[in-house]
């Protein structure tokens, strides 16, 4: 197939920033009912549901942090044509395609169903370096390299 992969990054980064977006949203809307008012009685169980907002609230911190470090990562990475399975590649793995650049959710991109993989990955550490036509084992699998663009 001939991918347009400046397109698929777009893609890419869209649903990331999307991503980021509402991950942000959900912060804030936690970080908002972890505030008491201090000029009110608090009741126990407010206190209570304050603090576990407040655990929610850090916990997705965390999650803007990673969305920011994708979309940074994904400005980053040289898309361009690749021979070898290595990051910016496009890889048709056993009928499913992947490009290796950051882990995402499947998405649709060309009309083809695609999923991020970073480079951190176990599937990548089993397909690095391969060629297209190549078989390679991934937990005792064989694993067909069909394509790499």
């Amino acid at each position: 197939m001939d991918w347009n992969k400046g397109h698929v990054r777009e893609t890419m980064l869209s649903l990331e920033t999307a991503a980021l977006h509402s991950a942000r949203d959900h912060y804030l809307d936690y970080v908002a009912t972890a505030r008491l008012d201090r000029t009110e009685t608090i009741e126990n169980d407010e206190q209570a549901q304050a603090e576990v907002a407040s655990d929610l609230a850090e916990a997705l911190d965390d999650t803007l942090d990673d969305y920011a470090d994708k979309l940074d990562r994904l400005r980053l990475i040289d898309f361009g044509p690749k021979s070898t399975v290595a990051e910016g590649a496009l890889v048709k793995l056993s009928g499913r395609y992947f490009v290796i650049a950051v882990s995402t959710s499947k998405f649709v991109c060309h009309g083809q169903e695609l999923m991020g993989i970073s480079t951190m990955a176990p599937i990548y550490q089993a397909i690095e370096g391969a060629r297209a036509g190549e078989t390679v084992q991934l937990n005792g699998r064989d694993l067909l390299v069909e394509e790499v663009a």
